[in-house]
């Protein structure tokens, strides 16, 4: 997994929002390149890690801007980009709407042309998706619009992106057996009260902790407003093991 942005809520001045560029080998292989999420900034990033033609899904957790607003840009490249290449529709699995959501975000008369670059397919939930090596199950999570968890498994390894979310029993189902649990850290304990929109870094580690069998807890979407060692130092208080914090442009090996 290499984390292309992983800021909170909007671009920070070290990282573009979310987004998470998954690769594993098939039997043949042929390395088959997804991304989790891909929220605005992400895009120019991404370039410095991989060909945009070699994307072969992208994955929402949910239709916020920082999750999901540089599939705008992504329709650029497809549709104009003079070194394009006829690959067919690209697969861009997502909530209910997900058409139609890029679509007012694209705007104007071109914003309902995306879906013929774009092949629009909706999460049903607890339904695996599989691409290339990976199986992928999104998972409803607590967050005020349609979102989902996305637990992706390949070559015997899992990891398990909280997206958005707060507490609820389904991270659970989740985390479990995760080689790697990515969660949402942006709010902190003792400052931001509101609930059932993101996760704390001890709310975090308390899901973790409960599910069973997570390996690596690794705490994202940091807004720039935080100080990353508040959330990691909240974690530690329920983690036994390392809390480890998303960088930017930093690749780890599951």
């Amino acid at each position: 997994m290499t984390v292309i942005g992983c800021s909170g809520s909007f671009p920070g001045p070290q990282s573009p929002a979310s987004c998470y560029l998954v690769q594993a080998d098939d039997e043949a292989g042929r390395t088959w390149s997804i991304l989790l999420d891909l929220g605005n900034g992400a895009l120019g990033v991404l370039q410095r890690h991989l060909a945009l033609d070699e994307i072969d899904a992208v994955l929402l957790s949910h239709l916020h801007p920082d999750h999901c607003l540089d599939v705008c840009g992504l329709y650029v490249t497809r549709k104009y980009s003079p070194a394009r290449a006829d690959g067919g529709r690209l697969p861009v699995h997502g909530p209910h709407g997900v058409e139609r959501r890029m679509a007012e975000a694209y705007g104007g008369e071109e914003g309902s042309a995306l879906a013929r670059q774009l092949d629009y397919r909706e999460w049903e939930a607890r339904q695996p998706v599989r691409i290339g090596p990976f199986t992928v199950t999104p998972i409803p999570v607590n967050h005020p619009v349609e979102a989902y968890g996305l637990r992706v498994e390949a070559d015997g390894q899992v990891l398990a992106y909280s997206g958005d979310t707060d507490s609820c029993p389904e991270l659970s189902e989740l985390f479990t057996a995760a080689t790697l649990a990515l969660a949402d850290s942006a709010f902190v304990d003792g400052r931001d009260e509101t609930r059932d929109i993101h996760l704390t870094g001890s709310r975090a580690a308390a899901a973790a902790v409960e599910a069973g069998g997570v390996q690596r807890l690794m705490l994202t979407h940091i807004p720039s407003w935080n100080d990353p060692e508040v959330c990691r130092a909240q974690a530690a208080a329920v983690w036994a093991g390392e809390v480890e914090l998303a960088e930017p442009e930093r690749t780890y090996p599951l």
